[in-house]
């Protein structure tokens, strides 16, 4: 990370007055982000090793990673939208010594808190010292969050494999809606901008809206900042398609890029993100390789492909087609467990097309394997579904050998896909007219999201927990019986 912290120095030294980041309260500079996380570092206890960023996207968001970077601290984001459960589970799990908050913020029991107020970005230059570290905590479908552990330069490795792939320079203007927990948008929002010497402006509103799942206004947001580059996760590129769609506007031209990831994007809906100005490029990654594997470049999207590997990283697919990653930005191990075995087994399967583009073809746990002894990859139906304008989210699993799938719909279509059972099963069963008889959805059900959220089988952020909806399959295939 010393490579990386020179660069960010050297960029300020260069323009210490050039605008960094910025929020709804103001503006932050090359030189004020420095000097605001020298000073916040300054007040750490020394016995704060490992120190948790409980903090909505903002500046202080900001200042408060650059501080735990630049004193060789351990950072540990924490999701704020975790249940209160899982927030007490990654305080005891990760060991964090120090909470940064915002002013205001309730104080947590037991634990001492940090409060990041920023001043006027005057002050000396700060020092680096090694140490730095990150450990991620995804909110995951199933189980307590595991703590993955990057703590051997994996994110200033990853930020500066980003910013070669898409071609960031400084200027350009990236818009931060998700939240900075993610480690996906932290690389893009904070690391990668501070890097090239670009800007970022954080919608605080808004990514606290998306982060409980309630995102709307996504036309509007990009319309009014115009950034050159965004990153998003499918159901919001869906959100933004349906708000341009509803208005008859296009994307502001000023962007030339946006990566969706996080889960495969519906042909449809990418095809419609394009028409209306979207410049949408797929990726692929996970946490436990730093975020990002595989992206479309600017200029060289192929539909259908996540793109070719980042260079230094070796991609490779196992005997039964589980893709394999080895490279600078693999994980060293999960806290508390032994050191990451290389290369690491992501779980997810793949081929290679002749260029060497990736295609992702679904997680090997979630094949469902019919009554019959047919195979269906989960995600080979969902993206089917959600090609469907009115089903917001959806998640295909097994039940008693048969394929069903739980639908949330959009807002507009919430009432007559859950009252109505005779529309949803024959719109879902024109959605999948497309797909082999022995795939589509025998078992269909449709909940409001408020109804799913009650029964408990969405995360935190809004995504659906696919072990407790095969349980609630298999819990109404039950009382029907009896």
């Amino acid at each position: 990370m010393r490579t990386f912290f020179e660069q960010v120095l050297a960029n300020a030294h260069a323009a210490p007055e050039r605008p960094l980041f910025s929020d709804a309260a103001g503006t932050l500079t090359r030189r004020g982000l420095l000097v605001e996380a020298g000073r916040l570092a300054a007040q750490f206890p020394a016995s704060a090793r490992v120190v948790g960023l409980l903090l909505p996207n903002g500046r202080e968001w900001a200042v408060a990673a650059f501080a735990c970077l630049m004193s060789g601290r351990i950072a540990v984001p924490l999701p704020p939208f975790f249940s209160p459960a899982q927030l007490a589970h990654v305080i005891g799990d990760a060991g964090i010594d120090l909470v940064l908050t915002t002013a205001g913020a309730p104080a947590l029991p037991g634990l001492p808190c940090l409060s990041v107020r920023l001043g006027d970005g005057e002050g000396p230059w700060p020092s680096y010292r090694e140490g730095f570290g990150a450990i991620i905590y995804t909110s995951g479908s199933t189980g307590r969050p595991k703590g993955v552990r990057h703590e051997s330069g994996q994110l200033g490795w990853s930020a500066a494999a980003l910013a070669s792939a898409i071609g960031a320079t400084a200027e350009d203007s990236y818009l931060s809606v998700l939240p900075l927990a993610l480690l996906l948008e932290a690389l893009c929002a904070v690391l990668v901008p501070a890097l090239v010497g670009g800007r970022t402006y954080f919608d605080t509103a808004l990514a606290d809206a998306v982060g409980h799942g309630q995102p709307t206004g996504l036309a509007a947001t990009y319309a009014h900042h115009q950034p050159t580059v965004g990153v998003l996760v499918p159901e919001l590129l869906r959100v933004w398609v349906g708000e341009l769609g509803a208005t008859g506007r296009k994307a502001p031209e000023s962007l030339r890029f946006v990566a969706v990831g996080g889960a495969p994007v519906p042909a449809g809906v990418a095809a419609a993100a394009w028409q209306l100005g979207i410049p949408v490029h797929e990726g692929y990654g996970l946490s436990e390789c730093c975020a990002v594997v595989a992206l479309n470049r600017p200029g060289a999207r192929v539909a259908g492909t996540v793109g070719a590997p980042l260079p230094g990283l070796a991609v490779s697919l196992a005997a039964d087609g589980e893709i394999l990653v080895d490279g600078p930005s693999v994980t060293d191990g999960y806290l508390g467990g032994p050191p990451a075995r290389r290369p690491w087994a992501t779980g997810d399967l793949g081929a290679f097309d002749d260029a060497g583009r990736l295609r992702v073809l679904g997680r090997k746990d979630n094949v469902i394997v019919t009554a019959l002894g047919r195979n269906v990859r989960a995600e080979w139906v969902e993206t089917t579904l959600l090609d469907d304008p009115d089903i917001a989210a959806c998640a295909v699993v097994e039940a008693h050998g048969a394929v069903a799938a739980l639908i949330l719909p959009t807002a507009p279509a919430e009432t007559a896909l859950t009252t109505d059972p005779a529309r949803l099963i024959a719109q879902v069963a024109t959605r999948c007219s497309g797909l082999p008889a022995y795939a589509r959805p025998v078992r269909i059900e449709a909940l409001t999201r408020a109804e799913a959220q009650a029964l408990q089988l969405l995360t935190g952020n809004g995504r659906m927990r696919r072990q407790a909806v095969r349980v609630h399959f298999a819990a109404a295939t039950s009382a029907g019986a009896a």
